[in-house]
């Protein structure tokens, strides 16, 4: 899911415009001043009178020596509206920070931040620009004198928007990092931006899904020379949903809305058996699927919605293949004190397994044609509420998973083929 840049694209990416911005509207903007270059250039090539040529330069010259500041002020003030026009504002900011990232930087009055050298405040500046998107306001910094290290702490993370950078106390280089942010989708990179559409039209979704919101994480740990940070924007209209994950500048796994069309029907008809087996009842009306390509994981995995309480997964992997049945209106109940939340933990760890067994088997012999009585049931006190049925036979590559509450009733069924 690599997304090609165009020859244009490349060659804007080299300096001093690699971290900008650069759209089509940009390109056409260009193009349309080189265009007036060229005319200007035309027009002083086709003078027909030499004398006149000559008259014209000799004038220039005296206006030249007659006035070189204003010559210099009106350069430069034509040089800066030129760029303003080529790039409308969006790369001059860039720049800037570029030749001095600090200038971007945002400190809080604790006087802490003395502790900053500057060095320490350019690689943090640039850190958070170049990785993050974004420069939250430092609210924290801390020698450390055992580890040799100056610790700051930016943006809350109570809030979902938050830095930690460790630095290097003598050399005041990048020694680990753990950052976050989330902002509105159309604030997303335009290199993000860009590839949606492309990469819905591979999985056979809405191409125009818009942006709704995105979030980053950004994870550098001792011993690695750069951070390493992920993306997932989440999409959206009136027809259908998606997202987008991203591993550094990488599309890692597309998630979207599809077509009922492109699912098979022996698919629909056995998720429809599916779910009758664990609810017993009819299914309600298929609602929507989705499909989502993770390269991540190296598989696929299809969705389907069946009214607003069932959703039927299917998920063809390279290593092992899953179909999982799931009502995801699951009544768990509302806890008033700690103490219920406890007591209701407590059912679920200790709910006797024959009983687990008993509710569970019958839907997995109507779904499956599998009998469990070769299964043995193992649950793990870390995660109340589920049940693994593995086989005793080593022949037998697949297991089953399964969610129970309270009262025993099976609420989701998992079968893992190795």
């Amino acid at each position: 899911m690599r997304f090609k840049d165009e020859d244009w694209e490349k060659e804007i990416r080299k300096e001093p415009f690699a971290s900008s911005p650069f759209q089509d509207q940009h390109k056409q903007n260009v193009l349309r001043q080189v265009e007036w270059i060229k005319t200007g250039e035309k027009h002083v090539n086709d003078a027909p009178d030499h004398k006149q040529k000559q008259h014209t330069m000799k004038r220039n010259r005296r206006s030249v020596r007659s006035s070189p500041r204003k010559v210099v002020v009106v350069t430069t003030v034509a040089a800066v509206a030129a760029a303003a026009i080529l790039w409308n504002g969006q790369v001059l900011e860039p720049i800037v920070e570029k030749v001095y990232p600090v200038s971007a930087l945002q400190l809080s009055e604790d006087p802490s931040m003395n502790l900053l050298t500057n060095k320490m405040k350019r690689i943090v500046a640039i850190t958070m620009r170049d990785y993050l998107g974004k420069q939250l306001l430092i609210t924290k910094v801390k020698h450390m004198p055992i580890s040799g290290r100056v610790y700051l702490e930016a943006g809350s993370e109570r809030d979902g928007e938050y830095a930690f950078i460790w630095l290097d106390a003598g050399t005041g280089d990048l020694r680990e990092v753990e950052m976050r942010t989330e902002m509105p989708g159309n604030e997303l990179e335009h290199r993000f931006l860009r590839q949606v559409p492309g990469l819905l039209k591979e999985i056979n979704s809405d191409p125009t899904l818009k942006p709704i919101s995105a979030r980053r994480y950004v994870k550098m740990k001792q011993g690695q020379e750069k951070p390493v940070w992920f993306t997932t924007l989440f999409l959206e209209n009136g027809k259908g949903s998606g997202s987008i994950e991203w591993t550094r500048d990488e599309a890692v796994s597309v998630s979207g809305t599809v077509s009922t069309d492109t699912v098979s029907k022996d698919l629909i008809t056995n998720a429809r058996s599916s779910i009758e087996a664990l609810s017993g009842e009819p299914a309600p009306a298929l609602k929507s699927v989705t499909f989502t390509q993770n390269d991540k994981q190296l598989e696929e995995t299809t969705d389907l919605y069946f009214g607003d309480r069932y959703v039927v997964s299917r998920v063809g992997g390279r290593f092992s293949n899953e179909y999982t049945v799931m009502d995801f209106q699951r009544g768990v109940p509302d806890f008033v004190t700690i103490e219920d939340h406890e007591q209701y933990i407590e059912k679920l760890l200790t709910l006797d397994e024959k009983i687990i067994r008993q509710n569970a088997a019958p839907i997995i012999q109507k779904m499956f044609g599998i009998d469990l009585d070769h299964y043995k049931l193992e649950r793990d006190p870390n995660t109340p509420g589920m049940a693994t049925f593995r086989s005793a036979e080593t022949k037998i590559y697949n297991t089953f998973k399964v969610r129970y509450e309270d009262d025993a009733r099976i609420t989701m069924i998992t079968r893992i083929d190795l």
